[in-house]
């Protein structure tokens, strides 16, 4: 597949590794621009780009980047995308460490990823966004080990969900269905299936157990 990942920090450089290796054609950008890339693209093979250039043609766009960038990526980013282009939304809201109050979130109490969703104009599909990056490298087993570790995925479109599901998987991870957007506070941070290295019961248990009050600590 064409994929574009938008940010190439911890995350979005350990995805362009892992899709590269397994053959998918990948364009990366990150704010600083293509230059800044040369090393990634050595290591890889996939080819550095400008932000606005990330989603041309491509099937899937991954948004990895800081949630207070979001509403500042290029207008029309999706435009030159491939038609039903899944877009994958990896990002958390960190207020008191990174990107400030947003009030949107905070006052009406939409999930992190509607958020999202609002500035880019387009649904989106949460995931790896309590991934370890270094899991990304590290722990890939094939389907039916049992240590394989499952991830969350949460979105309202279940085509849209069953392609992310299904490249997932590639990366050789089982998921488990974490139903939609506004369901997707059960993975934001600190609940209990953040940062979980679980196989799909341990993953489906925690998102059951987890509670719709936003913690103190991830409250601006």
């Amino acid at each position: 597949m064409k994929i574009g990942i938008i940010g190439a920090g911890n995350i979005g450089g350990n995805l362009t590794r892992r899709l590269t290796a397994l053959g998918h054609d990948v364009a990366v950008a990150n704010s600083r621009g293509p230059q800044t890339l040369t090393d990634l693209a050595k290591e890889t093979g996939a080819t550095p780009v400008p932000v606005g250039e990330a989603a041309r043609d491509a099937e899937i766009v991954v948004v990895t980047v800081p949630l207070k960038a979001v509403p500042s990526l290029p207008s029309g980013l999706l435009d030159g995308a491939a038609d039903g282009v899944v877009v994958i939304d990896t990002n958390n809201y960190y207020p008191q460490q990174r990107d400030g109050q947003i009030a949107a979130i905070e006052d009406e109490g939409i999930t992190e990823s509607r958020w999202v969703e609002r500035q880019l104009g387009h649904p989106v599909i949460k995931a790896f966004n309590g991934t370890y990056a270094q899991d990304i490298l590290d722990r890939p087993l094939p389907a039916g080990d049992p240590d394989r570790v499952a991830l969350p995925v949460a979105g309202d479109d279940g085509a849209a969900k069953a392609k992310v599901r299904a490249l997932i998987d590639e990366l050789g991870f089982d998921t488990v269905d974490a139903g939609g957007i506004d369901d997707s506070w059960r993975q934001q941070p600190d609940t209990p299936v953040y940062g979980l290295r679980a196989g799909v019961e341990g993953v489906t248990k925690a998102l059951a157990e987890a509670s719709p009050e936003r913690p103190a600590t991830f409250r601006g």
